[in-house]
């Protein structure tokens, strides 16, 4: 097939590009910015666009397929263009859908956990030599992309997002999926932009067990008052619905000791948000029919995600590490301070924050992270007024995130100079480091010591 990309450039897109290239397709692209790692991964494979921005003269009769992706909008020329010839036009997630008809779907979906759930799945299965479909929100260890499809494998392991899919399908993108067997792994209202209230943020995840296939089995985190009730309410009777909750664990210097039916399992995970993870991958493991013993063997050298609690820096000789994650929600900033504070109880531990999406930088969203910066011993939250510029975000005062955090040992930096300043005045002996953010922290090096 003949398949051009609208919008080549984001972290699904580039790689679904990459992955139908290395199945033998012939794939073109545009964009109007792209950056690294995308950048180098589509010259690597000789896809990247030779210019940047928009050409309806992309756009022919020999092209078979458009994958949309969710940045470009509804007057997009090429997408007009397409439009026109009457070519078929997906969005990526419709996409992966069709490619995937035939196999069992397996969708992570919820608030916080799914990369890293998805990222469990994924590992387990392949050392169990278990073919797979997938797609996951983040590179993982052993795996060339972030996607993978092949017409013979029997199953696919999706990560479902709940950002829309695109101009065309505004909808969340794990609406798209009908999953046959689906988790959910809690409820935290994000994505402000689009959903403006928790109500209709809910909402999407009532809807999201509508589009389930028949007699599918939902799995879902018990202890997440919200989810359970949620789920609970819902009127479908003909699919199953699981429960799971936390299994019993302790937290080790390398990561944590697992309970599960009379055997221990010592794993590389942090926080009790990861064996939550954990917890719901087992079910999953056992809706498939797996043997969920044998996954748990398998996890002893997970890696992780990246940007998940991942390791940038351990110097054992002064006792100092360095952690980096994505967090940037509420409940996903609370749930990672708390795990490395578990994790490293007898260390000065120092959290950073940097306010980066649309929903972090929204005055009435900031009061949600009240306090979750507290167990840090010292702590600074980043924020780049022209991030706010460019969202069309009024602007934000130092003094007023700080009353929003309720900052008790920490401070507010809107200068990458004056962040600057604060990292390089930190100790490094016997301290752990957090540094949570989606951005670049205003092109400042933590490492740079």
């Amino acid at each position: 097939m003949n398949i051009h990309f609208i919008a080549i450039g984001g972290a699904a897109m580039h790689n679904l590009a990459l992955a139908l290239h290395h199945q033998g397709h012939r794939i073109t692209g545009s964009d109007d910015q792209i950056f690294e790692p995308s950048r180098a991964r589509l010259q690597a494979a000789g896809l990247l666009p030779l210019q940047e921005g928009w050409n309806p003269q992309h756009i022919h009769n020999q092209i078979d397929a458009v994958i949309l992706g969710m940045h470009a909008k509804a007057n997009n020329p090429e997408l007009l263009k397409a439009k026109e010839l009457q070519i078929p036009i997906y969005s990526y997630p419709a996409f992966v859908r069709q490619q995937t008809e035939h196999k069992t779907r397996v969708v992570i979906g919820g608030s916080h956990g799914k990369t890293t759930t998805t990222s469990l799945l994924m590992h387990g299965l392949k050392s169990l030599n278990q073919p797979f479909d997938y797609l996951v929100g983040a590179q993982i260890q052993g795996f060339e992309r972030m996607v993978d499809l092949n017409p013979e494998h029997p199953l696919a392991i999706l990560e479902g997002d709940e950002y829309l899919a695109s101009a065309l399908e505004p909808v969340p993108k794990f609406h798209l999926y009908q999953a046959h067997v689906a988790m959910l792994t809690g409820l935290a209202w994000d994505h402000v932009n689009v959903f403006p209230t928790q109500e209709i943020y809910h909402q999407q995840f009532h809807n999201f067990i509508d589009t389930l296939a028949p007699q599918a089995s939902l799995i879902y985190a018990q202890e997440d008052l919200a989810l359970n009730a949620l789920v609970e309410a819902h009127p479908r009777s003909d699919i199953k619905k699981i429960p799971y909750h936390t299994l019993p664990w302790n937290p080790t210097e390398k990561g944590l000791m697992l309970q599960f039916e009379e055997k221990a399992y010592h794993l590389p995970l942090r926080g009790a948000h990861n064996v939550q993870n954990l917890c719901g991958a087992l079910k999953v493991i056992q809706a498939l029919n797996l043997n969920p013993h044998a996954f748990l063997s398998q996890l002893h050298n997970f890696s992780g995600a990246a940007k998940r609690m991942e390791c940038l820096l351990d110097l054992p000789e002064k006792n100092f590490t360095v952690f980096r994650d994505f967090a940037h929600s509420p409940s996903k900033v609370k749930a990672t301070v708390e795990a490395i504070k578990s994790s490293y109880p007898n260390r000065r531990f120092v959290a950073a924050l940097e306010l980066h999406t649309y929903s972090s930088l929204n005055p009435d969203f900031i009061p949600g992270y009240k306090d979750s910066l507290a167990p840090a011993d010292q702590s600074m939250v980043f924020y780049d007024p022209k991030a706010l510029a460019i969202k069309g975000l009024p602007p934000l005062s130092p003094e007023a995130i700080a009353r929003a955090f309720a900052l008790q040992n920490g401070q507010v930096a809107s200068e990458t100079t004056e962040l600057e300043t604060w990292k390089n005045n930190l100790s490094t002996q016997d301290c752990v480091w957090l540094l949570m953010s989606s951005g670049n922290w205003g092109g400042m090096s933590w490492l740079d010591l």
